[in-house]
């Protein structure tokens, strides 16, 4: 019947409908090659996006409006690690990458997050990171003029 594809562009949504009548609606998403995500103990495991979904949701999820937020944060991510173009990443790649995600799409999530990935121990290490973010910020706005 139909073929769209999301506005990401990273799967295409088909409807169908079957020689009786039914109708029903099917998800194709890209299948991105083998990446091994190498983690701080040295143990070794498949990148597994559905693993980054649900700690995504876990750690920051209640940030955001809604699923499809979480959803394109998760997203960027995994296309972040898949364009590195390594079958081996290091989860601190991953950790910095979602900082990096994060700091464009809610920054609170994003200081909740970094309090955790960096093992903040002091109110110093918060208001580091957050000024840190305000120079980025004013950085940003200064380029586009």
């Amino acid at each position: 019947m139909e073929s769209r594809e999301t506005l990401d562009g990273s799967m295409i949504r088909r409807r169908r409908e079957t020689k009786d009548g039914m109708r029903f609606t099917t998800y194709e998403r890209i299948e991105f090659p083998t990446v091994i995500v190498k983690k701080r103990s040295g143990n070794k495991e498949l990148f597994d996006r559905d693993k980054l979904m649900n700690a995504t949701r876990k750690s920051v999820g209640k940030f955001f409006t809604s699923e499809l937020e979480v959803e394109g944060v998760v997203n960027q991510v995994e296309q972040m690690v898949y364009d590195t173009g390594l079958e081996e990443v290091p989860s601190s790649f991953i950790g910095e990458a979602m900082l990096d995600v994060l700091a464009e799409a809610n920054e609170v999530a994003f200081v909740r997050f970094a309090s955790v990935f960096r093992e903040f121990k002091s109110l110093d290490e918060f208001e580091a990171i957050i000024k840190e973010r305000r120079e980025k910020k004013k950085g940003k706005g200064k380029a586009k003029i």
